[in-house]
């Protein structure tokens, strides 16, 4: 049975049946995970980095998520940490990624930035704000992540 031949045989009923699910999901906003938050205050807390928690900052490039930050051991071993509230329409979806040399990267628009939180790309409709970076100290097995 050919293609064509086979969607007559559906029928309208079949056919709508089939993709009117589709077509809530077709929209900009439905397609965008995560939550739009404010930005993170106050920041000070630390990691054991012999910790289960901490076991994706053993290997450069390896990040985690902790209250809104996303803290990494970039692809030079040393640990940087910016928040996770993208700067563009403050969505939580901030991450690590490999890639020019190691950049943060928000999948909901695509925003990039890099290591200091300089925007990398212009996103259409919005103002090229910065990513905020806090500080990073170590102390033996310990990482502090603070404003």
């Amino acid at each position: 049975m050919e293609r064509k031949e086979f969607l007559r045989t559906l029928g309208a009923g079949a056919a709508f049946a089939i993709t009117f699910p589709c077509l809530g999901s077709c929209s900009k906003d439905s397609d965008v995970e995560g939550d739009i938050v404010a930005q993170p205050t106050d920041v000070d807390f630390t990691i054991d980095l012999e910790s289960a928690e901490a076991a994706k900052l053993a290997n450069n490039g390896g990040f985690i998520l902790k209250n809104l930050v996303v803290v990494v051991k970039n692809l030079e071993g040393e640990f940087v940490a910016a928040t996770q509230i993208c700067s563009h329409e403050q969505y939580d979806q901030v991450r690590f990624v490999n890639q020019d040399g190691g950049i943060f990267y928000c999948d909901v628009h695509g925003s990039k930035f890099s290591q200091t939180g300089t925007p990398l790309n212009e996103i259409p409709n919005s103002t090229s704000k910065a990513l905020k970076i806090y500080n990073t100290s170590l102390e033996g097995s310990i990482l502090r992540v603070f404003e």
